[in-house]
Protein backbone atom coordinates (compact mmCIF):
# COMPACT_ATOMS: atom_id res chain seq x y z
CA UNK A 1 0.00 0.00 0.00
CA UNK A 2 1.49 3.54 -0.93
CA UNK A 3 2.00 6.13 1.96
CA UNK A 4 0.40 9.89 1.62
CA UNK A 5 1.80 12.21 3.36
CA UNK A 6 -0.13 15.93 1.78
CA UNK A 7 -1.63 18.95 3.18
CA UNK A 8 -3.42 21.80 1.59
CA UNK A 9 -3.78 25.26 3.61
CA UNK A 10 -5.26 28.72 2.82
CA UNK A 11 -4.93 31.69 5.33
CA UNK A 12 -3.17 34.78 6.29
CA UNK A 13 0.28 35.41 7.11
CA UNK A 14 0.05 36.28 11.04
CA UNK A 15 3.44 37.81 11.42
CA UNK A 16 6.47 38.70 9.12
CA UNK A 17 9.69 36.79 9.73
CA UNK A 18 13.74 36.58 9.29
CA UNK A 19 15.39 34.68 6.62
CA UNK A 20 17.66 32.36 8.43
CA UNK A 21 20.54 29.96 7.45
CA UNK A 22 21.24 27.06 10.22
CA UNK A 23 24.45 26.25 7.82
CA UNK A 24 26.10 28.13 4.92
CA UNK A 25 23.89 27.54 1.86
CA UNK A 26 20.85 26.07 3.79
CA UNK A 27 18.30 29.02 3.94
CA UNK A 28 14.68 28.33 6.08
CA UNK A 29 11.84 30.53 6.28
CA UNK A 30 9.11 30.30 8.64
CA UNK A 31 5.39 31.28 7.70
CA UNK A 32 3.16 31.61 11.00
CA UNK A 33 -0.20 30.56 8.96
CA UNK A 34 -3.63 31.51 10.50
CA UNK A 35 -6.36 29.54 8.99
CA UNK A 36 -10.09 30.37 9.53
CA UNK A 37 -13.07 27.65 9.38
CA UNK A 38 -17.21 29.49 9.97
CA UNK A 39 -19.27 27.13 10.99
CA UNK A 40 -23.00 26.73 11.98
CA UNK A 41 -23.21 25.47 15.73
CA UNK A 42 -26.07 23.38 17.40
CA UNK A 43 -28.06 26.59 18.00
CA UNK A 44 -27.80 27.95 14.46
CA UNK A 45 -25.26 30.82 15.65
CA UNK A 46 -22.43 30.86 13.10
CA UNK A 47 -18.97 30.16 14.97
CA UNK A 48 -15.10 30.98 14.17
CA UNK A 49 -12.18 28.41 13.96
CA UNK A 50 -8.89 29.65 13.91
CA UNK A 51 -5.89 27.29 13.47
CA UNK A 52 -2.31 28.13 13.52
CA UNK A 53 0.35 26.18 11.42
CA UNK A 54 4.13 27.09 10.97
CA UNK A 55 4.78 26.27 7.41
CA UNK A 56 8.93 25.56 6.39
CA UNK A 57 10.18 26.59 3.87
CA UNK A 58 13.71 26.08 2.14
CA UNK A 59 16.38 27.14 0.14
CA UNK A 60 15.22 29.37 -3.43
CA UNK A 61 11.64 29.57 -1.93
CA UNK A 62 12.91 30.30 1.76
CA UNK A 63 14.08 33.34 -0.54
CA UNK A 64 11.24 34.59 -2.80
CA UNK A 65 8.78 34.12 1.06
CA UNK A 66 11.03 36.33 2.45
CA UNK A 67 10.10 38.70 0.03
CA UNK A 68 6.54 38.27 -0.65
CA UNK A 69 5.32 37.36 3.05
CA UNK A 70 3.78 40.20 4.64
CA UNK A 71 1.65 40.22 7.80
CA UNK A 72 -1.72 39.55 6.57
CA UNK A 73 -1.32 38.65 2.85
CA UNK A 74 -3.17 35.42 2.16
CA UNK A 75 -1.54 32.15 0.82
CA UNK A 76 -1.98 28.77 -0.73
CA UNK A 77 0.31 26.24 0.94
CA UNK A 78 0.53 23.00 -0.34
CA UNK A 79 3.04 20.67 1.28
CA UNK A 80 4.08 17.82 3.84
CA UNK A 81 3.64 17.26 7.54
CA UNK A 82 6.94 16.52 9.11
CA UNK A 83 7.54 15.81 13.19
CA UNK A 84 10.24 17.50 14.94
CA UNK A 85 10.97 15.84 17.98
CA UNK A 86 13.88 16.56 20.69
CA UNK A 87 14.97 16.02 24.16
CA UNK A 88 15.30 19.03 26.36
CA UNK A 89 15.32 18.62 30.37
CA UNK A 90 15.29 15.02 29.90
CA UNK A 91 11.54 15.30 28.72
CA UNK A 92 11.10 14.06 24.61
CA UNK A 93 9.22 16.87 22.73
CA UNK A 94 8.32 17.35 19.39
CA UNK A 95 6.15 19.15 17.05
CA UNK A 96 4.23 19.20 13.94
CA UNK A 97 5.17 21.51 11.31
CA UNK A 98 4.31 21.93 7.26
CA UNK A 99 6.94 21.80 4.65
CA UNK A 100 6.05 23.89 2.10
CA UNK A 101 6.78 21.84 -1.81
CA UNK A 102 4.51 24.81 -3.20
CA UNK A 103 3.29 28.47 -2.49
CA UNK A 104 1.08 30.60 -4.20
CA UNK A 105 0.89 34.56 -2.96
CA UNK A 106 -2.59 36.17 -3.21
CA UNK A 107 -3.14 39.35 -4.99
CA UNK A 108 -2.41 42.63 -2.52
CA UNK A 109 -5.45 44.87 -1.94
CA UNK A 110 -4.83 48.56 -1.82
CA UNK A 111 -7.06 51.19 -0.94
CA UNK A 112 -6.95 54.94 -2.31
CA UNK A 113 -8.64 58.07 -1.92
CA UNK A 114 -8.71 59.51 -5.56
CA UNK A 115 -10.47 58.50 -8.64
CA UNK A 116 -7.07 58.06 -10.84
CA UNK A 117 -5.45 55.66 -8.04
CA UNK A 118 -8.45 53.95 -7.99
CA UNK A 119 -8.34 52.83 -11.77
CA UNK A 120 -4.15 52.42 -11.77
CA UNK A 121 -4.88 50.13 -8.18
CA UNK A 122 -7.80 48.08 -10.71
CA UNK A 123 -5.67 47.46 -13.30
CA UNK A 124 -3.19 46.13 -11.11
CA UNK A 125 -5.13 44.01 -9.51
CA UNK A 126 -6.58 42.40 -12.44
CA UNK A 127 -2.74 41.93 -13.41
CA UNK A 128 -2.30 40.30 -10.46
CA UNK A 129 -5.84 38.34 -10.12
CA UNK A 130 -4.79 37.40 -13.82
CA UNK A 131 -1.09 35.98 -12.81
CA UNK A 132 -1.09 34.96 -8.92
CA UNK A 133 2.38 34.49 -8.16
CA UNK A 134 3.02 30.79 -7.68
CA UNK A 135 6.60 29.27 -6.32
CA UNK A 136 7.14 25.84 -6.12
CA UNK A 137 10.16 23.96 -4.21
CA UNK A 138 13.42 22.63 -6.12
CA UNK A 139 13.68 18.79 -6.40
CA UNK A 140 15.97 17.53 -3.81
Amino acid sequence: MNQLNSIILEGNIVRENTLREPTPGFKVYQIPLAVNRFYKGANGETSEEVSYFDVDCYGRLAEVCKEQCKKGRGVRVVGRIKQDRWEKDGRKESKVVVVAEHIEFKPVFVASNTDSEAKVIQQTEQAAAAAPVTVEAAAC
